[in-house]
Parts: structure tokens; C-alpha cells; sequence
């Protein structure tokens, strides 16, 4: 029979890409890292013994090379139009839906209507981020100019700004906006939020060509790991919609 130890051993490493992006990856390259996908990776590896899952820390913009050169096999919760094109992936449909949405300081007689433009408003941005307004195009120089944007590397920082007057309007993820409100509900009275959203997530997994475990693969792992619901549960914490097209046969 054999031991636990070689069980172990037999397991294949997938590296996994990460950079801070909340509320699914928060402080990758530390040891206090949090966020859906560690927890997510973390249930993977409890779940079966095929594979090992690891996180690799990355940065938004430092990504695309070190998946080109083999740092890391695959990145959760991307977009194949957030700077992939022109570099060969494969990806599979993780059927988790998030968003992002336009948050304004909140003012008498200002509603809706406030987040028809932007031209001559001060827009407080995720640095790195890919944001539909600007045509996808996460270009520092190019926000700044047309946009008037300061970039910063928290969502905290951005709402902060607009209560302050620093800012007109942020762009934040929906489910990390969720999160604050519910963290600080003093707030939700001081936040226009709009209904208009930037633009919709459709998350899904690229995969390098020549990572150790495929698309395919994935799914039937994710639909194992979903088969008492736990994944259904894990993206409910995290303010996210399920996943239940991942268990449809």
C-alpha cells in the first residue's frame, strides 16, 4: 500500500497567478494573503489529491510576461479583454458573475443622472485596472489626460476621496462595495450608487497552453468541489452569484 507521503509526492503542482485585486485576492505576496481564491485554492487541495494548487504573487501589469514565461499555469477570475489579447491562452467559462459600478458622493439633487459623463469630473481608479468607460484601456497617462483620474491601489482610498470632496466618482467592484457597506453601513446614506455598471465580470480561468492541468480538467474538479454546494456558499460570502451552472449536467 502505498504511504501517505508518496500520495503526497505523486500530486502535480498548478501554480496559480495572483495580484491584489478585492475582494477575490488581497496581499498575495504576503503571509497574511486573503480573499476568495486562496480559500478557493485551499478547498481544491482538501477536495482531491490529483492536483496541489499554490499561489504565485504577481501584479496587475507584471502578469501577462510571467504567464508567458512559465511563473504560473493559470490565473483565476480574468477576462480575455483585460490586456490578453495577442497572447496565446485557453480559458474556461467560470460562470461567476461580478461588476463594476459608478459611486458618487450623494447631494441633494444629484441622482442617476449624475453618471451620464464624465468629461470634467475627477474619477478616483484602481491602478492597473481595465475599466469599460475608457475603452479597456488601463494606460496611466492616457487616464490622467482624458479623465482627470487619480490612480491609487485601494478601493478604501478612492471612496475616502469622494467623501472628502478629493474625487467625483469612483469605479469599484460590486461585491467589494458590498463588503464596505457592510463593514461601514454609516456609509450606504453618504453613497450615490449607480445602477448603470461599467462593465459586467464574466469571470473565467486562462490557462498557458502548456499548463499541467486543462480546462476540462478544471471544470470537473470545481464540479466535484460543488457537488454539497461548498462552492455556491464560498462565493456567497464574498457577495458573489453562484456558481450553478458549474453542477448542471
Amino acid at each position: 500500500m502505498l504511504s501517505v507521503a508518496c500520495v503526497v509526492q505523486a500530486a502535480q503542482e498548478v501554480r496559480v497567478g495572483a495580484y491584489h485585486f478585492p475582494p477575490y485576492v488581497i496581499k498575495p505576496e504576503s503571509e497574511r494573503v486573503s480573499g476568495l481564491l486562496p480559500e478557493l485554492l485551499q478547498a481544491l487541495n482538501q477536495s482531491q489529491s490529483d492536483y496541489r494548487f499554490t499561489l504565485v504573487a504577481t501584479s496587475t501589469m507584471r502578469r501577462y510576461r510571467d504567464m508567458q514565461s512559465g511563473r504560473f499555469d493559470l490565473m483565476f477570475f480574468e477576462s480575455p479583454a483585460w490586456g490578453w489579447q495577442g497572447i496565446a491562452h485557453t480559458a474556461l467559462n467560470l460562470h461567476i458573475e461580478d461588476a463594476e459600478v459608478y459611486v458618487a458622493r450623494l447631494q441633494p439633487g444629484r441622482d442617476e443622472r449624475y453618471f451620464d459623463e464624465f468629461k470634467g469630473k475627477r474619477m478616483a481608479l484602481y491602478s492597473g485596472y481595465h475599466y469599460g468607460f475608457a475603452g479597456f484601456n488601463s494606460d496611466k497617462q492616457f487616464l490622467t489626460d482624458t479623465f482627470s483620474a487619480v490612480l491609487t491601489y485601494s478601493h478604501d482610498s478612492n471612496l475616502v476621496m469622494l467623501l472628502r470632496g478629493r474625487a467625483d466618482v469612483a469605479v469599484v467592484t460590486r461585491s467589494y462595495l458590498q463588503a464596505y457597506l457592510q463593514r461601514y453601513p454609516e456609509q450606504s446614506s453618504a453613497l450615490l450608487v449607480s445602477q448603470r455598471v461599467d462593465q459586467v465580470y464574466q469571470h473565467q480561468a486562462l490557462f498557458r497552453p502548456e499548463s499541467v492541468l486543462q480546462p476540462e480538467t478544471l471544470a470537473g474538479l470545481l464540479k466535484q468541489f460543488n457537488r454539497d454546494k461548498q462552492l455556491d456558499e464560498l462565493l456567497a460570502h464574498y457577495y458573489l452569484r453562484d456558481a450553478s451552472v458549474l453542477i448542471n449536467d
